[in-house]
């Protein structure tokens, strides 16, 4: 069991109609996916094409911090606001869906690439998978 799962497991209370699978699932691709995204960039500073890669660090960067934030606001329940939730979970599908599709083209040259589109689709999804559980 995931430090996430028991966190969600031992909140003292009724976390107000929430799917609580699709939300723990929601938060690991949350972190997963920031932690894709920095590994991605970092990556990519490293590649003797780096010049061409400007983009995709900069999609990387700002999907991570969103991604970043984006789980934390989903492991904070006490006071939940489903109008805040909801517009932070669309940011981090539409950061992912545009950090997905620049990492997706440099995918057949660059590895890290290709995991880190494979993170961003999962997170998006779960993201939208949250989203549409919301109501």
């Amino acid at each position: 069991m995931t430090v996430a799962a028991q966190m969600l497991d031992t909140y003292p209370k009724d976390l107000g109609g929430v799917d609580k699978q699709k939300l723990l699932e929601c938060i690991e691709a949350c972190f997963e996916c920031a932690q894709a995204c920095t590994a991605c960039a970092d990556a990519c500073l490293s590649e003797d094409m780096v010049a061409e890669l400007t983009k995709c660090i900069r999609s990387n960067t700002d999907c991570a911090d969103i991604c970043d934030t984006t789980g934390r606001v989903l492991s904070r329940h006490t006071g939940y606001d489903a109008n805040l939730t909801r517009a932070v979970l669309e940011a981090c599908a539409a950061a992912c869906k545009a950090c997905g599709d620049e990492c997706e083209s440099h995918a057949s040259m660059h590895e890290h690439c290709r995991v880190c589109a494979e993170a961003c689709r999962r997170c998006e999804r779960a993201c939208r998978d949250l989203i549409s559980s919301l109501g």
